[in-house]
């Protein structure tokens, strides 16, 4: 017996050390960490998706609605406070503009400092590195979300100011509505004729976009916002999702891109249960398309959060077999509440705890080994 405790003893001492000096031998079978080893390589890439509205009620309300959701592979999980500048309830300008520029603002504005000063941007910055760059959005593409990517202003609902800011970059591929603020302006200004003569494919529906695999692209899936999922949107998210990534793997050096879930947040202002959780879901359908790529690639870091929770929604009862829940709600409007963080691939592990949505800039940045 005293051999035998000896032997389990050498053995047990043996594979310590060899996991000791072997740090990246995994540590069980799961293919969702087959990038562990590749977690402090420099990203060449970033997906990052915002669940707009989005707390863990809504996540759980599709997981219990569709009975699984591909959110739920992540193994790398933090939150993130959301308060801004002066308020302990941000807005959606605020709040994007933290994750996107590393800075708390007022609410209304849009990737500028208190004062209105602008702020550089992650997609800003990505460009001048040489990466490309793209926004994906079911609102307008001039909402407040994707706008505090790429353009500056002190309100929000400037939509034709911030329509011309994207003219003032280089962004490689933008999918979503709000083609009228670009063609249908107050000042009678065509910015999709100017947009034509910068290199881009202009066009209007989901079916022209997915052919397209290269170049510039402004696709627009809408004059104004697009349906709900329940209004007959379709695939329009995870197809433009696709179609971004694939044109932007073009390029070399990497590529940075945004994709906003942008109404899960319009079910919670309006309490509706139903629309939450297939909003919720159609957004997973395109967080799949991102992990899916990531673990293909091997060199693309995917981040999943909110910009803030709406609603103040939790569920009180339902049936997980049936795939039916009840909800109740504390407010229409948004909360204060930390929301989640996934990451999966290089750099990931940086996102585990709690923090500022401010560090999620710096984590990127750093991720990308960008100074």
């Amino acid at each position: 017996m005293k051999s035998l405790a000896f032997t389990y003893k050498l053995l047990l001492s043996f594979l310590c050390i060899t996991l000791y000096a072997n740090p990246n031998i995994a540590r069980d079978s799961d293919p969702n960490d087959s990038i562990v080893s590749k977690q402090s390589k420099k990203a060449k890439n970033i997906i990052l998706l915002i669940g707009d509205g989005m707390g863990l009620s809504q996540i759980y309300s599709g997981i219990v609605a569709n009975g699984s959701l591909n959110i739920e592979k992540f193994k790398n999980i933090g939150f993130q406070k959301t308060y801004s500048a002066f308020d302990f309830i941000t807005d959606s300008g605020a709040g994007g503009t933290a994750i996107s520029t590393g800075t708390k603002t007022r609410n209304g504005a849009i990737a500028v400092d208190t004062a209105g000063k602008p702020i550089k941007t992650i997609l800003e910055i990505a460009e001048q590195k040489g990466l490309s760059t793209g926004l994906v959005s079911t609102s307008a593409i001039t909402h407040a979300t994707p706008a505090s990517f790429i353009a500056h202003n002190i309100n929000r609902n400037n939509y034709e100011q911030i329509a011309e800011d994207f003219l003032k970059t280089g962004i490689d591929v933008f999918i979503g509505g709000g083609k009228n603020h670009f063609n249908k302006r107050k000042d009678s200004i065509d910015l999709c004729i100017k947009l034509i003569q910068k290199g881009y494919i202009v066009t209007d529906t989901i079916t022209d976009i997915i052919g397209i695999n290269n170049g510039k692209l402004a696709g627009f899936t809408a004059k104004g916002h697009n349906p709900s999922i329940l209004d007959g949107r379709g695939e329009m998210l995870s197809l433009a999702t696709k179609t971004a990534i694939n044109i932007l793997d073009n390029n070399a050096k990497g590529f940075f891109l945004m994709v906003e879930g942008s109404q899960i947040d319009w079910g919670g202002h309006d309490n509706d249960t139903r629309r939450i959780a297939y909003e919720m879901i159609d957004f997973d359908k395109a967080i799949g398309i991102a992990l899916d790529f990531a673990r293909k690639n091997g060199n693309t870091l995917v981040i999943v959060t909110a910009d803030h929770e709406t609603g103040g929604m939790t569920l009180n009862s339902g049936n997980i077999k049936e795939k039916t829940f009840e909800a109740v709600y504390t407010t229409k409007d948004h909360t204060g509440i930390m929301v989640p963080v996934f990451a999966f691939g290089p750099g990931s592990e940086k996102f585990n705890g709690i923090y500022q949505n401010t560090a999620i800039f710096y984590k990127m940045l750093e991720s990308l080994k960008i100074k």
